[in-house]
């Protein structure tokens, strides 16, 4: 593990203690033409597997790569600081201006009811990375 990690504090705790309650859950499709199912795993055990994620339906292995990993680790740390911001997110927002007024969204419910998808080249296809994170939500997602 990135010694980075290890010793992260997310400003008020053990950093490990608030890793094993936060899920934070990535899907993407099997790319086996005959079986798509829905492949699930949390950023947060990822490397416990070396990397390693397999299709609940065909079993078809996926070895993520050192960089993916590592951009991985970067989430980690991000979704570890928003969690630790939390108690300030709720007087933050996200302005929109338009013609005739302006739009103020608060910034926790922007993280909680917004969709993250990454799309990466995987073998020659574009492929979503579905990003499911909810840490103002002691912890749950949905």
């Amino acid at each position: 593990m990135n010694q980075s990690l290890n010793s992260f504090n997310d400003g008020g705790g053990d950093a490990s203690a608030g890793e094993s309650s936060l899920r934070a859950h990535v899907d993407f499709a099997c790319q086996e033409e005959d079986c798509r199912a829905s492949i699930e795993f949390n950023v947060m055990q990822l490397e416990e597997s070396d990397g390693v994620v397999s299709c609940p339906v065909c079993r078809r292995q996926y070895h993520f790569d050192q960089d993916f990993l590592n951009k991985l680790r970067r989430l980690r740390v991000l979704i570890f600081a928003i969690r630790g911001a939390g108690d300030m997110l709720g007087n933050i927002n996200v302005a929109v201006q338009t013609m005739t007024h302006e739009v103020k969204i608060p910034y926790n419910l922007l993280l909680t009811r917004m969709n993250t998808v990454i799309t990466l080249d995987v073998g020659g296809k574009n492929v979503d990375f579905n990003f499911r994170i909810e840490p103002l939500n002691n912890g749950s997602m949905h």
